[in-house]
């Protein structure tokens, strides 16, 4: 499932019109009606908002991973629009692919914390 599905789905089980998220976001309908139609990404803050709303991970938003959650920090790196051009694949990229990404991620930050 995509990012967007997981966002349309989740807004529908908590019974939320796309105008309610917008008022909660202090965004513009549109711009949340872009999100769930995949035409535009959230940026990290406005992610944290919906992850926080729907009680969920910024993981679980964007890769539907439940068994383990990666720390916001790395999201906010991966979504940095200086660092973006680097992951514009990963929003295309099937699941297992992201996690491995997640993991090699980990890997290098626990490699860094030794130094």
């Amino acid at each position: 499932m995509a990012f967007e599905d997981r966002l349309s789905s989740l807004r529908k089980e908590k019974k939320l019109t796309q105008q309610d998220m917008a008022a909660k976001l202090e965004i513009a309908r549109t711009t949340y009606a872009s999100y769930e139609q995949g035409h535009r990404q959230p940026d990290f803050e406005t992610l944290k908002k919906i992850a926080g709303l729907f009680e969920v991970s910024i993981d679980y938003l964007l890769t539907g991973n439940t068994s383990k959650s990666s720390p916001d920090e790395m999201w906010e790196e991966f979504l940095d629009p200086h660092k973006r051009i680097f992951f514009k694949d990963l929003l295309d990229a099937p699941e297992e692919k992201i996690e491995e990404l997640i993991k090699f991620w980990e890997i290098i930050r626990d490699r860094d914390k030794n130094k």
